[in-house]
Parts: C-alpha cells; structure tokens; sequence
C-alpha cells in the first residue's frame, strides 16, 4: 500500500516532537543567560528546568502518534481477507 501524505505528516510531526528538545537544550548560546529571572533564579537554569516536562510531553505525545499507527496496521491485519 502506497504511503499517502497523512502518514508522511505523522511521521514528520513524530520527527518534530523528538528533535525539539535536544534542539531547544544543545543551542546553549540562546539560553546561556542570567536574565529574565523567575523568583531570583537565572534563566540558564529555569529554562533546561523547564524542559524536563516539556521533554515528557514531547516523548508522550510522540508515542501515541506511533501507537495509534500500529493500532491501525494491527486492525488491518486481522480484518484482511485470506
């Protein structure tokens, strides 16, 4: 079966949802700052702080635009005529 443009979104968001953070965490030039500070502590240490949730909802939100396609190929594989 010919791949379509929904699979190739999927898989390029599913791309996207794991690059953002090691990009977001290795350009350090970007966050490697003491301003704005949030309650006295530096943005430097704020911001990879922040990402630590942000990691867990990028992994998630990943692995459940992959299971929904296995969920999909596994229904096609039981309903397919013989």
């Amino acid at each position: 079966m010919p791949r379509t443009g929904h699979h190739r979104l999927r898989r390029v968001a599913i791309a996207v949802l794991l690059l953002a953070p090691a990009a977001g965490l290795l350009w350090v030039p970007w966050y490697a700052g003491a301003e704005p500070r949030l309650a006295g502590t530096p943005f430097f240490y704020w911001y990879q702080l922040a990402w630590v949730p942000g990691c867990g909802l990028c992994l998630l939100a990943a692995y459940a635009l992959t299971e929904r396609q296995r969920d999909r190929r596994r229904e096609r594989r039981r309903y397919r005529p013989r």
